[in-house]
Parts: C-alpha cells; sequence; structure tokens
C-alpha cells in the first residue's frame, strides 16, 4: 500500500458531496481550502493532479433555499446550476490562493463513451496539465438525468483515472474506509487495509451491486476501483477530513482501504490495444517512419503515411502495418481515415491547411501506440 501515492506521478482526487458541503450545510470553505494547499504541495513534488468534486446540488439547494433535496429532474438540475457557480468560484479562489490556475471541466458519461469526445477531452485535460493549471472536473448535472437520479462521482472519478491514464485515484469520503461488515451493525466488522480491486469479495463486503446504499455508498467506491484498476491504476479510499491526508499518503503512510490494481498501467493499456481483435483500418509506414516507431519509441507522424487503409473514426484503434505489410503495432488515431488520406505524406504544419483545423501534430500519439 505504501507505494500506491508515493510513487504516483499522475493523480485523480475525488471528493464527496457530504465532504465538500459539510453535510449539506454549503459550501466549505475552510475544507476546500486544506485540500487545495496539499493539492498544490503535490503539484510541488512534481506530480500532476486532477479533482473530481461532488457538490454542485447540495451547494445549489443551500443558495435556493430549498430544505430538502426536490425529486423532480428539472429542480435537480437547476440546483445544479446554481451550485456550480459557487463550488467552481470557491475552488478558483482556494488553488489562487495557493499560486494554482484552475480549469473547471464538466463532463458526462456520454463524453467519455464517444470516441471523439473522448480524445478531445482527454487533449483538453493533458493540455491543462503541462500549463500546471489543475483541472477541477464535475458531472454535466444540468443536461444529464440519469446521473442525477443514480449517480455518485465515483464512477466519474475513475472514468477520469482511464481518460488521463492516473497512476492512482484517491477517493475522499466520510468513512474510514472499507470494512468486512457493516461496522453501525457488526460489532466484529473488520477494516480492510488493502485488498486487490475487482474481487468479487469486495462488492460482498459494501452490500453487493443491487444494494440500496448504492448512490454515494461504499459499493460505487468498490466498482469505481474496479474501474480504474482496468487501466492500471490503484484506488485508495480515505477519511477526507484526516488532517493531511493526501500528503500523507503521497509519503508513503499507510491510511484507508488501498484497492490494488493487478495489472501495471503500460501492460493493461497494452492488453486493452491488442483486444481489438477487429480493427476498421490501417495505414501503411514508409522505413523511415517504422524505424522512428520501432527503434527511437516516436509518435507517428502523417509525413510518414505511404498508404491509409480501410474506413475509420476518429478515436478508432488501427493498425500499423511496415512497407511489407507486417504489422509493427496498434494505437488510438487521432484523425478519421478521409481525413488521413488527406494529410498522408504531409508534414504536420500542413494539417491545418488541408483540412481546416488541426486536432494534433501526430496521427498516433506514442501514448497511444502500442508495437508488437
Amino acid at each position: 500500500m505504501n507505494a500506491v501515492l508515493r510513487d504516483a506521478r499522475r493523480i485523480v482526487v475525488k471528493v464527496g458531496s457530504s465532504l465538500v458541503t459539510n453535510e449539506g450545510r454549503g459550501v466549505d470553505a475552510e475544507a476546500i481550502g486544506n485540500w487545495c494547499r496539499q493539492l498544490a504541495a503535490l503539484t510541488q513534488q512534481g506530480r500532476e493532479v486532477v479533482m473530481v468534486s461532488s457538490g454542485a446540488i447540495a451547494e445549489g439547494m443551500k443558495r435556493l433555499g430549498w430544505a430538502s433535496r426536490p425529486k423532480e429532474v428539472h429542480e435537480l438540475q437547476a440546483a445544479a446550476a446554481v451550485g456550480q457557480m459557487g463550488l467552481a468560484q470557491m475552488y478558483e479562489s482556494k488553488l489562487r490562493e495557493q499560486g494554482l490556475g484552475s480549469a473547471q471541466v464538466l463532463l458526462t458519461h456520454a463524453d467519455l463513451a464517444d470516441r471523439e469526445r473522448y480524445l478531445n477531452a482527454r487533449s483538453t485535460l493533458l493540455t491543462l496539465l503541462q500549463h500546471r493549471v489543475l483541472p477541477v472536473i464535475n458531472e454535466n448535472d444540468t443536461v444529464v438525468n440519469d446521473e442525477i437520479k443514480f449517480g455518485d462521482n465515483d464512477t466519474l472519478g475513475a472514468l477520469v483515472a482511464n481518460l488521463v491514464e492516473a497512476d492512482a485515484l484517491v477517493i475522499l469520503t466520510d468513512q474510514k474506509g472499507l470494512y468486512s461488515a457493516d461496522p453501525r451493525k457488526d460489532p466484529s466488522a473488520r477494516f480492510i487495509d488493502e485488498a486487490i480491486a475487482g474481487t468479487p469479495e469486495l462488492e460482498a463486503m459494501a452490500g453487493g451491486a443491487g444494494s440500496s446504499i448504492g448512490r454515494g455508498g461504499m459499493i460505487t467506491k468498490i466498482l469505481a476501483a474496479k474501474r480504474a484498476a482496468g487501466s492500471g491504476a490503484s484506488t485508495v479510499i480515505a477519511w477526507g477530513r484526516e488532517p493531511d491526508v493526501l500528503l500523507r499518503l503521497a509519503a508513503g503512510e499507510a491510511i484507508g482501504t488501498a484497492l490494488l490494481a493487478s495489472t501495471a498501467k503500460q501492460a493493461a493499456r497494452k492488453q486493452w490495444m491488442l483486444d481489438h481483435l477487429q480493427m476498421r483500418g490501417a495505414v501503411i509506414v514508409d522505413a523511415g517512419a517504422a524505424l522512428k516507431l520501432r527503434e527511437e519509441g516516436k509518435s507517428l507522424l502523417p509525413i510518414g503515411v505511404r498508404e491509409v487503409q480501410g474506413e475509420f473514426h476518429r478515436g478508432d484503434v488501427i493498425a500499423v502495418r511496415d512497407p511489407a505489410g507486417a504489422e509493427l503495432g496498434r494505437g488510438l488515431s487521432n484523425y478519421s481515415s478521409a481525413e488521413a488520406r488527406l494529410i498522408a505524406r504531409k508534414p504536420s504544419f500542413e494539417i491545418e491547411g488541408v483540412l481546416g483545423y488541426a486536432a494534433e501534430p501526430e496521427l498516433i500519439h506514442r501514448d497511444n501506440l502500442v508495437l508488437r
């Protein structure tokens, strides 16, 4: 467990509504200030951090003077719209006090399911991190009915960890971690310090997938850890009000419950790519590009592409073949097949002139390329 955050270079931190709003009383300036101080310290250590924060609906309810959570979807959406203003303002203010820039990013699960929107979101977040701007992400509750109805942000945190290829996901909650049973009902409940993410027994401990505690409960965190582990990220579930919890975790202290990924990050990503048995298309590269890919681990630039085969969309996994037709590897294409045919054999600086825009200078970035 000690190595989960100690060795992590890119971390996603998720905080729940009860922590952010002090049990629904409104945005907790002191708590957010403490987290932002720790986030700033982590960036000073050379780490990249993304924050996923709940709390918009609870803050909106307070601002609108509503004592109880409404049931009508349009009222929940209105509360989210009002509350998001206060939530973003608080994070921006507290991060600025620590000398950090911030950016508000509102996502839905649909954004991460669509190939093109997935790549756009990924590019935006990675660009923000490169410029030392800390993204504060929340679900776009003003437009998503089902996520307001069922939702927590635990799943979104895991999806973001997958999106940015994080090394670790930290879920800060109002519980110390995971127990073998509900400690409020079972005095013999055992605290779980460490386990392998995705172990079936974990879901049973948390109440099962169909449990009524699903919304914001421990089961959503268990399932989020399982999802994050799919891309090689381990998860820590810890009490959000533990003093300096993020800094102590980063120093290697064992706090909360660690749910470890059984597959390393690169191996998980490679396996995901290789699992695409039926690919929509391929590109044939010239000998020079093949050498750079094999020997130097470079990205694939359009100028090195000799031929585009098949029909594919931006974000599809495609094969990369050498001049003899042998598969060098496969990766996520930044351009559709139609666009790739137009920019093939051309230097990257001509992409915008040819297409009218330039999504990326590479056809396939090396981070999204797995060689055979």
